[in-house]
């Protein structure tokens, strides 16, 4: 494909980056192995030493694998470029360490994932770099927390483990109006069901180890940016020498062509499921954007096109440890395990309470965090509702 502005985001994600009849027909761009790319030349040798090259020079600088992935997800964004690196968590700090220096201050939302705040907290601190953590609904009032040298803004929509949505727009235009560049965790929603560039956002980072792989089996994260930064990050990447394994690409780009009808499925089941939950009598509340009682609906409403399967509830006060272990123990569909995005569903406790700082999380009862995948909707409210059954019997025996 040659221009972004041609099809929907659904069709870039099935043609992007490949180039098939550059590979012998082969419908899938080929895995390269490689760490030593021979030149033909003293002319060419020297050639791939100087700064604005754009063949392959070295493995981990790039090969036909990575660029087709990156080129692919870079389409899909309407972006101007992007760099894979080896987890989520990496795209994260690369892409923040690419716009900061030390005696910089930068303004971080308290629901950011968690290693993000541990990353501000020891590793930048360390350096120099001051982090504020800011109430995420707190909109355009952010204006009041930039300092002289406040040089980003990092945000996350919705936020983690409670899922508290950020208006985007307006945090975008406060940040640019003091010469701040504005970052994103957009993982949760992907490309597909939220446009962050068209909401003033500079730089995206997401975990490709979540939706874009969607198999539960690949560590990989992506940086992608504007004309102004995507250089940048790619080179603040590059410097660290962080790279993906060619194997783990061919993955990534394989999943990527499934994304819009699996996160449609994902999307399908966590509404209902959300919905199923808030007439459970164990259930105090249901943490989803995409429904019309919660706080950010009428954000999520305006600026996303869609959810993802990722969302969370809260017990009733006063559950024991061990009826939530019954409830949790007999599942059979939900694992319990860290991360998300896979095809198959997943459930854990969480507990934000001791990592917020600009916000509280005052809820007594316990908080549960649920990943819809693509099961059979009726198995997975039969089980979840078995589960829950268990939790109240073992209550109601103490």
């Amino acid at each position: 494909m040659s221009s972004t502005q041609r099809f929907s985001r659904r069709t870039t994600i099935t043609h992007a980056g490949r180039h098939p009849h550059d590979n012998h027909g082969v419908v899938n761009p080929p895995v390269y192995h490689a760490s030593t790319i021979l030149q033909p030349s003293l002319d060419a040798f020297e050639a791939a030493r100087k700064p604005n090259w754009t063949g392959y020079r070295y493995g981990r600088a790039g090969t036909p694998t990575s660029r087709s992935f990156e080129e692919a997800v870079t389409e899909v964004y309407g972006a101007a470029g992007s760099v894979a690196v080896s987890s989520g968590l990496a795209a994260i700090t690369n892409a923040v360490l690419a716009c900061v220096k030390s005696g910089d201050h930068i303004l971080v939302t308290d629901n950011a994932y968690g290693p993000t705040r541990r990353f501000c907290n020891t590793f930048l601190a360390r350096f120099g770099v001051e982090t504020t953590f800011y109430d995420p609904t707190i909109g355009a009032g952010i204006t009041g927390l930039f300092k002289n040298n406040t040089v980003a803004v990092y945000t996350e929509a919705p936020g983690s483990q409670t899922f508290d949505m950020s208006d985007i727009p307006a945090i975008s235009t406060a940040a640019h109006d003091k010469g701040a560049v504005v970052l994103m965790d957009n993982t949760w929603a992907s490309p597909l069901y939220f446009d962050p560039f068209a909401k003033g956002v500079d730089i995206v980072v997401e975990a490709v180890t979540k939706y874009i792989c969607g198999h539960s089996d690949v560590m990989m994260g992506i940086i992608v940016g504007t004309e102004e930064w995507a250089g940048p990050v790619r080179d603040m990447a590059k410097l660290h020498g962080n790279a993906c394994g060619p194997n783990d690409l061919y993955l990534a780009q394989r999943g990527l062509r499934t994304l819009a009808v699996r996160m449609a499925q994902n999307q399908a089941n966590g509404l209902e499921l959300a919905n199923w939950l808030r007439d459970r009598p164990e259930v105090k509340r249901v943490l989803h954007p995409g429904l019309t009682n919660d706080p950010g609906h009428v954000i999520w409403k305006r600026d996303f096109t869609g959810a993802s399967g990722l969302f969370g509830f809260v017990l009733n006060e006063g559950y024991s440890r061990a009826a939530l272990a019954a409830m949790l123990d007999g599942l059979e569909l939900y694992g319990m395990g860290a991360s998300w995005g896979g095809y198959e569903s997943l459930i854990i406790p969480a507990n934000p309470r001791d990592f917020r700082t600009a916000t509280t999380w005052d809820e007594p009862g316990q908080l549960l965090r649920v990943h819809a995948g693509l099961e059979d909707i009726d198995d997975l409210i039969t089980d979840l509702g078995a589960g829950l059954d268990r939790l109240s019997a073992v209550a109601k025996v103490a």
